[in-house]
């Protein structure tokens, strides 16, 4: 069954800009600020939508369908729902062009930025897009794009450097800054990108730092739909439903956004479209955090290393559904404190259904990506908590020990793979000094402590944990994982 909803004809003001300019972005935010404006009329929310780092056919494709664009919403593979969305107004590219040119539209966005009449700025710019140490919190001040945007603050390259010279900019116009809302899977984000505003700041101007500090408003947020990348299956798809439209997305049916209602500038009445607005969002966040994102970490580092392409694939495997139920209800469950009413064994059930949807081809190198930046807040801190209270963790072992073999990019049988991660570099190197010794490449691994808190690496118990999973995998592929189940 087709349902499609087509986009009233609407011209707005744009009140909101949003940097990353992706597929989630377009499923998510998106698609709930355009439902707001088709129910409400409400035109003082339109959109400005912006590529920081590529992509630029993409803001192009869009600019040339009058910013105009498909969603898919598949319930399973029989259902779905296709949504016209029209709510953008403006597409703009600041990264380089493929003629090598830096920022075609950065004076473009800056002076969007700094309108009176843009109230709130979204990101997704994924965790690696903030610069923070995923350890430590604070702004990685060595990193080549960090260094150009503190020696150039008025060309900036990433999105902490972008906000602070828009905020800049509405500081010495007298205007009152916009509200900042991450909606990227990092635990506190609100609070965590104020530390990289602020922090960047400080390096440039301390009033500054200290007027952001004080008047600019970093709601926390969490957000929930699963959108894998596009293939040319999917168009396919969708070309078979009638849909030519090369800057289409496709997901899942269910979405979720919560987010700490704190806006001085006003906001979308956005609870009328479902999304909840509360007074704190940790608990939600923490929980989708370790639940949904920790499990599909531990079926993207097991399943790549197998040749297991998405997560269809590997949840319809009854081993791999018993490792993600043990994960999630033993592991993960228990270092959450959840308001009253929230029944977590539901939500695991729920989210196991949620993989299995077979109209989803969500790839798990897609998932794979970046896991120096998602592993500390997926894994890392629940594991630590968890040994702290006397409990072990075997499937988090498990997972890092898979994570560890997949960064060699090579998989059990064999196969090459790409590892796509800021840290690729220094793994290839560890591989290379240690590769014939598991135990010392284990813990020389353990070692990050820009990624592994020192008190768990430290653990005794996890890291032989560790170290018997690498083991196990090595020597039996992934039936070295059995076992785990048998003790559950």
């Amino acid at each position: 069954m087709t349902h499609f909803v087509e986009a009233p004809n609407i011209a707005c003001d744009i009140g909101i800009v949003h940097l990353g300019l992706g597929a989630f972005h377009r499923a998510h935010q998106a698609v709930y600020l355009a439902r707001y404006l088709a129910r409400s009329g409400d035109t003082a929310w339109g959109l400005c939508s912006a590529n920081l780092r590529s992509s630029v056919g993409l803001v192009d494709g869009l600019r040339a369908a009058g910013h105009r664009y498909h969603v898919a919403e598949f319930t399973d593979s029989d259902s779905v729902t296709l949504r016209e969305i029209g709510v953008m107004q403006e597409t703009l590219f600041t990264g380089r062009d493929g003629a090598g040119q830096q920022g075609r539209d950065l004076e473009a966005l800056l002076t969007r930025l700094a309108s009176s009449r843009v109230r709130i700025v979204t990101l997704t710019v994924t965790e690696k897009g903030y610069f923070l140490s995923p350890t430590s919190g604070e702004l990685r001040v060595d990193d080549p794009m960090i260094e150009a945007d503190i020696a150039s603050p008025g060309t900036p390259q990433t999105a902490p450097g972008i906000l602070v010279e828009a905020l800049a900019r509405r500081r010495d116009a007298g205007l009152a800054p916009f509200t900042v809302l991450s909606c990227d899977n990092m635990p506190d984000n609100g609070r965590r990108t104020r530390n990289a505003v602020v922090q960047l700041a400080a390096l440039r101007d301390s009033e500054l730092a200290d007027w952001i500090g004080n008047r600019v408003a970093f709601p926390c947020s969490m957000v929930d739909r699963i959108v894998p990348a596009m293939t040319d299956a999917d168009f396919a798809r969708l070309g078979e439903l009638g849909i030519d439209d090369p800057n289409a997305v496709v997901c899942e049916a269910f979405s979720q956004w919560v987010i700490e209602d704190d806006f001085p500038l006003g906001r979308p009445a956005w609870e009328a479209e479902g999304v909840e607005m509360v007074d704190e969002v940790a608990p939600f966040e923490t929980m989708k955090l370790r639940m949904l994102n920790g499990s599909h970490s531990l079926l993207a580092y097991l399943g790549a290393i197998d040749g297991i392409e998405t997560v269809f694939e590997a949840v319809s495997r009854p081993e791999f559904r018993a490792l993600l139920r043990r994960y999630m209800l033993q592991e993960a469950a228990p270092t959450l404190r959840m308001p009253e009413g929230v029944d977590l064994e539901r939500y695991a059930d729920e989210l196991l259904a949620r993989f299995a949807n077979d109209s989803l081809r969500h790839r798990l190198a897609q998932i794979a990506m970046d896991g120096s930046q998602k592993l500390p807040q997926r894994w890392l801190h629940g594991a630590l908590a968890r040994l702290q209270d006397g409990h072990e963790v075997p499937c988090t072992a498990l997972g890092l020990a898979a994570w560890i073999r997949y960064t060699s990019g090579v998989s059990l049988d064999g196969r090459r793979h790409e590892v796509s991660d800021p840290l690729s570099a220094r793994f290839a190197a560890l591989h290379e000094r240690h590769g014939g010794d598991p135990e010392a490449l284990v813990m020389a691994f353990l070692a990050l402590d820009d990624i592994i808190p020192p008190s768990l690496a430290t653990h005794d118990g996890f890291a032989r944990a560790v170290i018997d999973s690498y083991r196990a995998l090595s020597r039996d592929g992934l039936a070295g994982f059995l076992p785990l189940l048998e003790m559950a």
